[in-house]
C-alpha cells in the first residue's frame, strides 16, 4: 500500500547514473560515468559536454576514454569551460578523466 508523502519526502532532483534512476535532495552531488573508449577526439569531449550540460553544479563526471590526446583535451576543456578538472589517471589504456562541473 502506497502512503502519503510529505513535502520534505519529494525529491527535488532526478538524475540518471550508469542507465538507473536515482531520487536525490538538491544539495546532493551524484558521480555520472561516460564510456567513451575506442572514440578518437573530438568525440569524447564533445559527449563530455553533452553529459555536462544536463548536470547540477558539483556534480562530476567520469569519463573513460582510451584516445592518448584525451588528458590534454579535457584540461583544455575545462580551461575553456571553467570546470574543474580533478583528476586524469591511466590504467591498462584506460585514461579516467574526472571533472567537476562548476556553476
Amino acid at each position: 500500500m502506497l502512503s502519503k508523502a510529505t513535502v520534505s519526502e519529494i525529491p527535488l532532483a532526478t538524475a540518471w547514473v550508469s542507465g538507473d534512476v536515482f531520487a536525490r535532495k538538491e544539495d546532493a552531488m551524484a558521480t555520472t560515468t561516460l564510456d567513451v573508449k575506442g572514440h578518437n577526439c573530438p568525440l569524447p569531449v564533445l559527449r563530455a559536454n553533452k553529459v555536462v550540460k544536463g548536470l547540477m553544479a558539483g556534480d562530476v563526471l567520469q569519463v573513460l576514454v582510451t584516445d592518448p590526446a584525451a588528458p590534454s583535451d579535457f584540461a583544455a576543456f575545462c580551461e575553456t569551460t571553467g570546470h574543474e578538472l580533478m583528476d586524469s589517471v591511466e590504467a591498462e589504456g584506460v585514461y579516467t578523466i574526472t571533472i567537476r562541473k562548476i556553476g
